[in-house]
């Protein structure tokens, strides 16, 4: 596994079903669930995605199509 060294700012950049409050999928879990969430990644910006089979998920980015795993201590979580 491979993970995000440096410190990231999540992004909020929803998608139309975000907005309307729906799920990507009828029961929630899945491999690549699309977050509303964007992070900067060597000067580019990359959707977030989430594995969920539980009541947990792992984030991820897609650089070059291989998983970039999110630390949870380096993610800064935007001010509501």
């Amino acid at each position: 596994m491979n993970y995000k060294e440096t410190d990231s700012q999540l992004i909020y950049s929803p998608l139309w079903w975000h907005e309307r409050g729906l799920s990507q999928t009828a029961s929630g879990y899945g491999r690549k669930l699309t977050t509303p969430y964007k992070v900067e990644h060597n000067g580019r910006l990359y959707r977030v995605y989430c594995v969920c089979w539980s009541n947990s998920g792992t984030l991820y980015i897609l650089p070059g199509g291989e998983p970039l795993y999110l630390a949870s201590s380096n993610i800064h979580y935007p001010e509501a």
